[in-house]
């Protein structure tokens, strides 16, 4: 029996629940400001609903309230403050398909399905193409992680036809977005509006460019929360998946676009399309990043340098899964039964819910209030905390309620944020490494070299060609055989970084690229 595309398999390994930070693609990320004004993005607006409302009276049985809502106003709003975004690259990753899993979503508008991505593209021509949305008025956008991944030049149009350059200033693959910035005072911009107070049943409004054209507004319902689709693990670990789904249409080149309520308030970053033909065209659904968590990434980027991730601690199960609740049953002989909730799987020990007096076996059903139904709500809850941040967890144990106040941490069990100085060389490279066995060294002729092991796609290493598999050779002229030969070298380093590498296939290759 095939399975659907959109099953998550939460069974056999242990989950660790991430907030957003730590384990970023640090080499990707520029500081702007060390005490940047985050005015512009600590706006939540009260829920308010004006649009008039459908009913039916018990007394009459007719219909009250027949004229739809006028969403004019929140498109004329929206429509000036979404951009389009063309991405350019020198160098394309030859490893990159026309079946990424973003490609499967969206389609590949400059290759046939299939085929290739070729190794070089023209200077002048893009090889991406997506939106974005302003969130200040002097310039700052946000967008999805894959619209900008690998691009060497970022051009923004926006609605008026006026065309920048813009700056990556951060990005984050396990949330899937990424902050930019243009030179211009004066924008039209969206607020944030708190994604915890949207409701199944609403009027939104989908804003972007699909195929290319410009300011394209379409209208749905949020048919809805806290979606998981399993799309962000092939880049990330430990993806932060808790989408809005929308009927509203989103198409190529909608990506990183605005997705907004009846009064034009910004709800979430459209970022999947459900596509099962596989031409990454439309077909019913489409989810998008809550502002919460988009808020919450854009935050730390401008304030710390790099996102701020932080975890539960805990092993979990997602007891709203049947099949998953009858695997892990049947492996572990238990009698769970399907529900909403979580199951606590695993009790990390240096994590903030040992500390706390959570146990394995706890189901827990609310986070600071809100009903966990199933892990794409704990994932999103989760997600807009930091390492230090505390949260009241709730769980069933022995058929009770009990309650527990714990602090978040990081992945090394540290309660402090981090600043792009706190990250070791790896972290900013955004790879991690293994030494050489003596086969490897015989099987490619080598005296020396490590193996990356893990890639970030937006990390340093990645941008300049090196794959996961890849050995590297030499850091400047100098050979290396452990992480600490790179950190050696490398430590407190500014400047272009040379490296010399060989491919699966044994060729070697000489970039560069430059440490800040």
């Amino acid at each position: 029996m095939k399975k659907n595309k959109f099953e998550i398999k939460k069974i056999g390994s242990y989950i660790l629940v991430g907030a957003i930070g730590g384990l970023i693609s640090a080499g990707a990320v520029t500081s702007i400001s060390k005490n940047p004004n985050l005015n512009d993005f600590e706006i939540f607006k009260n829920p308010t609903h004006n649009e008039k409302a459908y009913f039916t009276s018990a007394s009459t049985n007719s219909v009250v309230g027949l004229n739809p809502p006028d969403l004019t106003i929140a498109a004329e709003k929206t429509v000036n403050a979404v951009v389009s975004v063309k991405c350019y690259s020198s160098y394309v990753q030859q490893q990159r398909r026309s079946l990424d899993p973003f490609d499967f979503f969206f389609g590949d508008p400059f290759n046939s399905q299939g085929q290739q991505r070729q190794q070089q593209t023209p200077k002048d021509s893009p090889n991406g193409l997506g939106s974005g949305v302003i969130i200040s008025s002097d310039g700052y956008i946000v967008t999805n992680n894959h619209v900008i991944d690998g691009a060497d030049k970022i051009e923004i149009t926006l609605n008026n036809q006026k065309t920048y350059t813009a700056t990556l200033v951060g990005t984050d693959i396990n949330s899937d977005i990424a902050l930019l910035k243009i030179d211009e005072k004066g924008l039209s911009f969206l607020n944030f509006y708190n994604s915890d107070n949207v409701r199944i049943g609403e009027w939104v409004l989908a804003v972007g460019n699909p195929f290319g054209l410009t300011s394209t507004v379409t209208a749905g319902i949020i048919s809805a929360k806290g979606r998981s689709l399993d799309l962000l693990r092939s880049n990330s670990r430990s993806p932060i998946e808790s989408f809005i789904q929308t009927d509203a249409a989103v198409n190529p080149g909608n990506s990183g676009g605005a997705l907004v309520n009846a009064n034009g308030d910004l709800i979430g970053i459209n970022t999947a399309i459900a596509s099962h033909s596989g031409t990454g065209t439309f077909e019913g659904y489409s989810f998008a990043v809550p502002s919460n968590i988009a808020k919450k990434v854009v935050e730390d980027i401008r304030k710390y340098g790099l996102v701020q991730r932080g975890y539960l601690g805990i092993g979990a199960l997602d007891l709203s899964d049947d099949s998953a609740v009858k695997q892990y049953n049947s492996q572990n002989k238990t009698n769970y039964k399907s529900q909403e909730g979580v199951l606590i799987t695993d009790i990390q020990n240096d994590g903030g819910a040992k500390d706390a007096g959570l146990k394995k076996g706890d189901i827990i059903k609310q986070i600071d209030g809100t009903n966990i139904k199933n892990f794409p709500t704990l994932s999103g809850v989760i997600g807009e905390k930091r390492p230090g941040d505390q949260v009241k967890v709730t769980v069933i144990r022995d058929n009770s309620y009990k309650s527990f106040n714990v602090r978040i941490k990081d992945a090394k069990g540290g309660t402090s944020v981090k600043t792009k100085n706190d990250l070791s060389v790896a972290e900013k490279l955004g790879a991690e490494f293994q030494e050489l066995t003596d086969d490897q060294k015989v099987n490619y002729g080598l005296e020396s070299g490590i193996v990356v092991t893990r890639i970030d796609s937006n990390g340093k290493l990645k941008l300049a060609g090196i794959g996961e598999g890849y050995i590297l050779m030499e850091v400047n002229d100098k050979p290396v055989n452990s992480e600490k030969d790179i950190e050696k070298i490398l430590k407190n380093y500014k400047g272009t970084v040379s490296v010399r590498y060989v491919d699966p296939y044994g060729r070697i290759y000489r970039r560069g690229f430059k440490m800040e």
